[in-house]
């Protein structure tokens, strides 16, 4: 069982005397590799604690930016798209909890 890490995980991994087991993954399991791994510091960043949050949000950001580059955008055409639903369907920010519909 493997999992996609950062580009210096495997140069730490030998740092530290052990050998890493590495490949280098095509675009459709790269994708699907990128996707699980934002699940994963979502998931992350849910469970963290209040000092710890920080941290797990910029490893979100960081798949987010990733994720974003391999689909072909840029941060500004994400920026901007993000803008455009918000103006359409509005943000998050005055808390609207949905019971039914």
């Amino acid at each position: 069982m493997g999992k996609l890490v950062r580009d210096r995980i495997p140069e730490i991994i030998e740092a530290e005397g052990r050998t890493p087991r590495t490949r280098i993954l095509g675009d459709t399991a790269y994708e699907s590799a990128l996707m699980d791994k934002l699940v994963e510091e979502a998931e992350e960043l849910r469970s963290a604690r209040g000092e710890d949050r920080p941290e797990e949000a910029a490893d979100v950001y960081e798949v987010l930016v990733t994720l974003t580059t391999h689909l072909g955008m840029t941060l500004d055409n994400l920026a901007r798209l993000a803008e455009r639903k918000r103006t359409e369907r509005g943000g998050f920010e005055r808390r609207i909890w949905l019971d039914s519909w």
